[in-house]
């Protein structure tokens, strides 16, 4: 047993299995309040940004305000991960929330658009920080055969913001003000800091402390460049450019950098040990895919709604609450059946066969589809998404040591997002090209003379809903029928990744998940 001195802690010592439910209820509370002001910063500006864009102008620069946000908080998933092993879980989850309070009061307070993606960058990084570390201390606090149960909280958090976010943003634009979009989550933050610093007690031994900036830095850089050509290939430059070939060449270069560097450090950002582990890598390259096809199904399935079956915002919000039925039904019964069983890999096998079958589904999706039928559908790729998304995090952290939990666990939410990213831009570019191949066609068998198309190109056909609705009558079906046919190939184009997840889960070796 370590002497004393070698113990940092603010409480007594807690090891895991020695909290009672309620006590480790108390904790999930202060992570889930985390988990909801993280999400909720997502979620409710989209509502807001076209009155974000009247006040503060700045068109040009819009999806910045978006993507800056998640460009910083999954760059830095990996160091906040690292410093949780050295440093501690409980004062970097709660500097995690104070760098996300900052950015949100300062984007509330922005006088230009340029201020406005600066300190949404801050509130990515603390973002980035909330996400890792709330799955890392239920991993800290909670028997490797419990974790499934718990996590599955922390994701119907997520899917309670995701279905909410939208109606509170569209409440708050239009009673108060798009700046309290950004304040509406201090109040949270502020009771997840009070939780967890009266609840969080976490054992801690003191370790030697050599971070590897160099790694750390070559990481952020790679990743960064990697996600600036997902986020703006197609918009502000062409696929097929030099930006294209030259970011994503130099941010690749700098990632092989990083491996190079971590192999040689001492204490790595993402140590080369964790890869060597066969679970670790499966389950990595799994969520990875995942990502990419769970994404690619959000993201698209309000504008279906919105576009071409004619749903307002708000209402397409709450036309998706069948896949976040399905995703939160699965992910809460898949915890309760791994706590009972201590068995998990039956969820990810069936769970990435149901997402295929339900991108199947959803590529049937078109003008005449009732919309009963498409919240089936929804369903159904709900359910299986629900059965992947917390437990693979599970599987990783029943895989390693506590020494590496934290660097395993936001290594998982890493490659998730990255595989996300991915799945947003490859399914926008997919769907862009389509519908640009498939409208001139359809146009012309409408009878549309070049008079009326006059001064109005594909991207502008392709504008926002209302925009899209105030187009001539033959050019409005035109345009939501190729729309239809551009999902039906998009949601086809991302089925591969789901199988590929599934055949990699196949190949995953169960081990009983302990009780204690």
């Amino acid at each position: 047993m370590p002497p004393p001195t070698a113990m940092t802690e603010e409480r007594p010592e807690l090891q895991p299995g020695q909290l009672s439910h309620r006590q480790i209820l108390v904790v999930i509370v202060g992570l889930m309040l985390g988990m909801l002001v993280s999400a909720l910063s997502q979620t409710s500006v989209s509502t807001a940004l076209p009155t974000i864009v009247g006040e503060l102008g700045g068109q040009d620069k819009l999806s910045w305000v978006v993507s800056v946000n998640l460009l910083t908080a999954t760059a830095f998933m990996p160091l906040w991960g690292k410093l949780s092993d050295l440093y501690g879980r409980k004062a970097l989850f709660q500097a995690a929330i104070v760098v996300f309070l900052i950015g949100s009061a300062a984007s509330g307070l922005s006088q230009t658009i340029v201020q406005l993606i600066g300190f949404r960058a801050v509130q990515g990084l603390g973002m980035g920080g909330l996400i890792a570390l709330s799955q890392t201390i239920i991993g800290d606090v909670v028997t490797p055969r419990q974790r499934g149960r718990y996590q599955g909280y922390m994701g119907a958090t997520f899917g309670v913001a995701t279905v909410a976010g939208p109606l509170i943003g569209g409440f708050l634009v239009d009673q108060l003000s798009w700046r309290w979009t950004f304040f509406v989550g201090i109040p949270v933050g502020i009771a997840a800091l009070l939780v967890t610093e009266r609840s969080l007690r976490l054992p801690f031994q003191r370790r030697p402390r050599r971070i590897d900036w160099a790694g750390a830095g070559l990481i952020v850089t790679g990743t960064g460049l990697i996600l600036l050509v997902l986020s703006l290939a197609g918009t502000e430059f062409a696929w097929s450019s030099w930006w294209t070939y030259g970011l994503g060449g130099s941010g690749l270069l700098v990632l092989l950098l990083a491996a190079a560097v971590e192999r040689r450090v001492a204490e790595p950002i993402l140590p080369p040990r964790l890869f060597r582990s066969r679970t670790v890598t499966l389950v990595n390259f799994a969520g990875f895919v995942v990502g990419v096809a769970m994404f690619g199904a959000i993201i698209y399935l309000p504008q279906y709604l919105q576009i071409v079956k004619g749903q307002s915002p708000t209402a397409s919000g709450l036309l998706t609450v069948p896949f976040m039925v399905g995703m939160l039904s699965m992910t809460i019964f898949s915890g309760q059946v791994i706590a009972r069983t201590g068995r998990y890999k039956i969820f990810p096998v069936t769970g990435l066969a149901l997402l295929a079958v339900g991108l199947f589904l959803l590529s049937r999706l078109g003008i005449e589809t009732s919309l009963p039928a498409a919240g089936a559908s929804m369903m159904v790729t709900g359910l299986g998404v629900g059965s992947v998304i917390q437990v693979l995090v599970t599987i990783v952290q029943s895989a390693v040591g506590r020494a590496d939990m934290g660097a395993a666990t936001s290594g998982a939410q890493f490659f998730r997002s990255m595989g996300g990213a991915l799945g947003v831009a490859l399914c926008g570019a997919i769907l862009t090209n389509r519908v640009g191949e498939l409208l001139p066609a359809k146009l012309a068998a409408s009878g549309v003379q070049p008079s009326v198309l006059h001064g109005t190109g594909t991207r502008e056909m392709l504008g926002s809903p209302d925009q899209i609705a105030q187009l001539p009558a033959p050019v409005h079906q035109a345009v939501l029928e190729s729309f239809a046919a551009g999902l039906h190939t998009m949601f086809l184009a991302i089925i591969p990744f789901a199988l590929v997840g599934f055949a990699l889960m196949l190949f995953l070796r169960e081990r009983p998940l302990r009780s204690s």
